[in-house]
Parts: structure tokens; sequence; C-alpha cells
């Protein structure tokens, strides 16, 4: 995932600029993305508009967060000497994930959302596992709760 839009050798669906391109070219309902909050984060944008327009779009949803450092931003810019944005498990980030499972619900996506680890600065080596954990049991608070099947 090294290089840049301009050099090629990057993943090309990183944003909906981009999207508009490939599905304008590639109309097809097999062709789509997989989405996950954290990289919209790092490029600063807000998540939910995204998942209101492409959530039909979206085959597959990483749960991988993101914290933005607004003020490193503030003094040293995003291309600045300081890192502005930490990738983090779920759960340890900025990301609203009860509005983005509402969102993807009623968009209609019935998909998993799939922990992306070994990201995380804090919960790594010894302490992933332990941040995995806690990410799934804040993803599941988020959807709701453990699932409560109605009476007939």
């Amino acid at each position: 995932m090294d290089g840049n839009w301009a050099s090629g050798d990057w993943n090309i669906a990183h944003n909906p600029d981009a999207w508009e391109l490939m599905f304008n070219e590639t109309p097809d309902d097999n062709v789509g993305l997989e989405w996950e909050p954290c990289h919209q984060l790092v490029y600063l944008i807000d998540p939910i508009p995204q998942i209101r327009k492409w959530a039909h779009k979206f085959f597959h949803v990483h749960g991988k967060d993101a914290t933005i450092r607004w003020e490193v931003i503030k003094e040293h810019g995003i291309f600045g000497k300081e890192k502005f944005v930490f990738m983090r498990t779920p759960g340890f980030g900025d990301t609203n994930w009860t509005d983005v499972i509402s969102e993807l619900r009623l968009a209609g996506y019935e998909g998993s959302i799939d922990i992306e680890g070994w990201h995380d600065p804090v919960y790594r080596d010894a302490l992933e596992m332990t941040g995995q954990v806690r990410g799934l049991n804040y993803l599941k608070n988020c959807r709701g709760g453990e699932f409560v099947a109605m009476a007939s």
C-alpha cells in the first residue's frame, strides 16, 4: 500500500472520487469495495455520508479505526514531521461505530465486520489479543449487544 495516486502503485479505490470513476466504468453488480472507516479518517473524510451513498457496493467491512491527532495537524499539518493519525482497534479510535453499524443496517448491509488487527500502536505485541477481544466486545455493544431473538 505504499506509493500514491500519481505513481499508480497504490490501491486506486481509496476515496469516493475514485469510486465514481471505477463504478462508472465497471457498473457490474459483482464489482464492489472492501470498506473501512479507518481509511476514510486517514483522509479526514466523514464515513457516514459514504455509507449512505455507497453501502450497496460494500462487499466486506473491516473493523479498523483511527485516531486523528488534531493538535498535530494544527501545528504541523498532515505532511509535517509528526504523525497525525494512528490506526486503531475499534473502540480505541475516533469512529462512532454505533452510527456506522446503524447506517450499514439501514442500507441493508448484512455482512460481517471483521476486525483487522496488528495496526494499533498501543494494543500490539503482548497486548494484541487484549485489544482484539476489547474491539469485538465493543462492536457487539455498538450493534446493540447480544442478539435477542423475538418470540414467535
